[in-house]
């Protein structure tokens, strides 16, 4: 940056800091986050300290003031522990209140609210008054029993006090959750090892030596009470876990959203203060009976949000715009930045998602933008300080052929993403790669994309078969090759990889068909093909035959996979494979292998109170039945929950048994 051009830019820096400064203290209102104009001042500060002639009184800167473990026992959740769905902002708060209002007129809803604890769930199950079982949340219903861990934490009584409570006695079982944290203050004598207080309790309750727990001050925060004992509201139960020894925050009880807004705001003001970190608030339907009755969908209770605080953001410019390729041909750009620290992390990279958001955004290649790690997570453009602009930006045209193998891109009329349709573009072949040996494909350990892109770089794999005819030599001489050579990575580091690749070439059914990359064949959906086909032989031969042999997938689905054997290449991948000596095995507890529903189809409309459809099917699958997702003439049973879509009028014209939640849970026991 020249002088002129600094000169210009803390002009525009001030101007920006000005505006946003007076909105915020004069007119009570915010364009940007407290976190963004906070990165505009730091970029005005360094600029200043860098040319001092430009530094002047009225410079803003100038103011004063102003997954289960092994070793650890498998815990079956009598009530699954769920998440809670993520809101961000006032509307998404409203048009909430609104669904409520839908699912349950005329009744009157009322909230508890309490703070969001960043910490690591568990549940607490007492048997006669005394700790029987400590758990994590695990998959939702399956967790691990971590029990002589949480016995190391002070604040988890061993035994209840159910004489506080003036009851005559308590249930034999009860059960309470929790959230296991570690305060602030405790933190920072940990903090060069782990990243934040939650990874450093979840890694402590984690350990199989419970002398690790035992050394590290945790601490636990009761937040609900599973077992009934008369709490007719969601408050209550706070009280009479209060009363039977847990630790809880008091939260408030609000009787409209306005309440939850004060109440959000108040622990903005003390999030600072408090000891233990939080990202937002929980807001629950207080009336217990209303919020059984409210149910859940996918894996979150209707009656419930986490209305988190505003995202950790900050201002940079854009450098420029690429293209990345995916492993399915889709095209992403990606805006280049000027590395900046968000969240404690810094990035030089963030997702513009598609050309579509190009647009609605007006993003231009130069432009001041706050970029935001979206969930905490994933690099985002949020938005565009388009008063800092000072003519130089240059728009961006989005390409129409790939930048990888300059195939002409085609955008499908029902998608907002631009696609690569080459087979044999380099870009999407090491895509596909890393899929291929990801942790829920091949799982290859020690095999990631730097160690893929040497291979391909230097001729030795093309193709997922090329891996498994590597020998310890090829790789080796990726160690001592000239100028492309793996730093910190030796002749052991070369023998355990292609000893973890040699361990690799048995593989469960549902992995190899979700290593292979076809469209909209997730985790789940590979899992419901192995269940339902149980070899690789009978799934190629219904793949191979008409579209109607899939149709009870989904239209998506089945076309993508009948889609994906049209190509003679694709067939070949697998072929070559099994040359190589790949065994792929049954998934576990495939249909016809065990289970008294062997054979029997389900579908499921509506949502189950007690369990996710995504559990329910996994269920259904452990007893050998099929999940479907459409009704047809060969369906066994429609599942019914609250609210059933229009499955359940077709089910009846079709003459399919409907059964209910209770009905269901007797067939799966």
């Amino acid at each position: 940056m020249t002088r002129i051009e600094a000169k210009k830019r803390i002009a525009k820096l001030k101007e920006a800091i000005n505006h946003h400064r007076y909105l915020y203290h004069v007119l009570d209102r915010q364009e940007i986050s407290d976190a963004a104009l906070d990165s505009l001042k730091h970029e005005l500060s360094q600029l200043e300290r860098q040319y001092p002639e430009f530094l002047t009184k009225d410079s803003p800167t100038q103011r004063v003031g102003g997954e289960p473990l092994e070793g650890f026992k498998k815990v079956q959740h009598g009530v699954p522990m769920l998440s809670i769905e993520d809101i961000f902002s006032k509307q998404e708060l409203a048009d909430w209140e609104n669904y409520l209002k839908r699912l349950a007129p005329g009744a009157s809803l009322e909230y508890f609210c309490e703070p969001k604890i960043d910490g690591f769930a568990i549940t607490l199950v007492y048997q006669d008054s005394i700790l029987k079982t400590g758990a994590t949340r695990g998959s939702g219903t399956v967790g691990e029993d971590v029990t002589q861990n949480l016995k190391t934490i002070e604040s988890i009584p061993l035994r209840l006090r159910p004489d506080l409570l003036g009851r005559s006695g308590l249930p034999n079982i009860l059960e309470v959750r929790g959230e296991v944290y570690m305060e602030k203050k405790d933190f920072e004598k940990f903090s060069s090892e782990y990243a934040n207080p939650r990874n450093l309790a979840a890694g402590s309750i984690r350990q199989l030596d419970s002398r690790v727990a035992n050394q590290r001050p945790l601490k636990f925060l009761a937040y609900s009470l599973i077992t009934d004992l008369g709490q007719k509201k969601h408050s209550e139960e706070h009280q009479i876990l209060k009363e039977l020894g847990f630790k809880t925050y008091p939260g408030k009880e609000c009787q409209n959203l306005s309440d939850i807004l004060d109440f959000w705001r108040e622990m903005v003001r003390k999030r600072d203060s408090l000891p233990f970190q939080v990202d937002g608030i929980v807001a629950v339907v207080n009336n217990n009976v209303l919020f059984q009755k409210l149910g859940v969908v996918g894996k979150s209770p209707r009656g419930v949000r986490a209305l988190k605080f505003s995202p950790k953001q900050a201002s940079t410019q854009i450098k420029d715009i690429k293209l990345q390729v995916g492993r399915t041909g889709a095209i992403t750009p990606v805006a280049v930045l000027e590395p900046v620290t968000v969240g404690g992390v810094t990035i030089s990279r963030a997702t513009l998602h598609n050309e579509d958001e190009i647009k609605r955004l007006g993003v231009k290649i130069g432009d001041t933008v706050i970029v935001e790690r979206a969930g905490d997570v994933i690099p985002a453009v949020a938005g565009v300080m388009k008063d800092l602009r000072t003519g130089k930006e240059r728009g961006f045209t989005f390409p129409k052929i790939c930048p990888v193998c300059g195939s002409d891109l085609k955008k499908p009329a029902d998608e907002v993403v631009w696609r690569c349709f080459n087979p044999n573009c380099q870009a999407q072949k090491r895509e596909f790669l890393y899929h291929f040996v990801s942790k829920k494909g091949f799982d290859i350990k020690g095999l990631g994309p730097k160690i893929i892109d040497k291979l391909c770089d230097a001729g030795l794999i093309s193709t997922p078969a090329d891996l498994f005819s590597l020998e310890i030599g090829d790789i080796i001489s990726l160690v001592r090759g000239k100028g492309g050579a793996l730093r910190g990575f030796g002749q052991k580091s070369a023998a355990n990889l292609t000893s973890a690749i040699k361990n690799s070439k048995k593989v469960l059914l549902n992995r190899f068909l979700y290593a292979l990359s076809i469209r909209h064949v997730g985790e789940e959906t590979a899992m419901v093909l192995a269940q339902r086909f149980n070899t690789i032989k009978k799934f190629k031969e219904a793949a191979g035959q008409k579209l109607e042999s899939l149709s009870d997938m989904g239209v998506e689905v089945s076309k993508s996979i009948y889609g994906w054997f049209s190509h003679k290449k694709n067939v070949k991948i697998i072929d070559d494979l099994l040359k190589e000596g790949i065994r792929i095995l049954p998934p576990e507890n495939a249909p016809g292998n065990q289970g008294k529903l062997s054979g029997k189809t389900f579908v499921i409309t509506g949502s189950l109170n007690s369990i996710t459809r995504v559990e329910a099917h996994k269920k259904i699958r452990l007893s050998g039945g099929h999940p479907l997702t459409s009704v047809s003439k060969k369906t066994d049973f429609l599942v019914v929950g609250a609210n059933p879509s229009s499955k359940l009028e077709k089910a009846r014209k079709l003459g399919v048994k409907t059964i209910g939640e209770k009905e269901f849970f007797n067939l799966i026991k």
